[in-house]
């Protein structure tokens, strides 16, 4: 799995996760560059919900937490309305960061 970086652009933080799309779960990498946010899917028969998101289409970062000791991630609310979830075992550390980059 590799990412065509642009001229200028560096990796800051990487790590696996999933997004969530209904009730369906992706597993792939959450990377986060200077100029960028990636989901890449590991599998390729899912390719279709590889996702970038430009920073200045960031609106919101919301944490969560499902239950005492289990799940917690990030939702990613974006200018067109969309909310793209995305469970972390480093959330806060991924949040921070997206939070200082737009």
């Amino acid at each position: 799995m590799t990412v065509k970086l642009n001229p200028n652009e560096v990796v800051l933080k990487a790590g696996d996760t999933n997004q969530v799309v209904g009730d369906k779960t992706i597993e792939g990498k959450l990377i986060v560059t200077n100029q960028r946010l990636y989901f890449k899917t590991i599998k390729e028969e899912c390719e279709k919900f590889n996702l970038e998101i430009l920073f200045e289409n960031i609106l919101e970062i919301i944490y969560y937490s499902r239950g005492l000791f289990s799940i917690k991630g990030l939702n990613v609310v974006t200018r067109d309305g969309r909310t793209i979830s995305f469970p972390l075992k480093k959330r806060d550390e991924f949040g921070q960061l997206i939070n200082k980059m737009y």
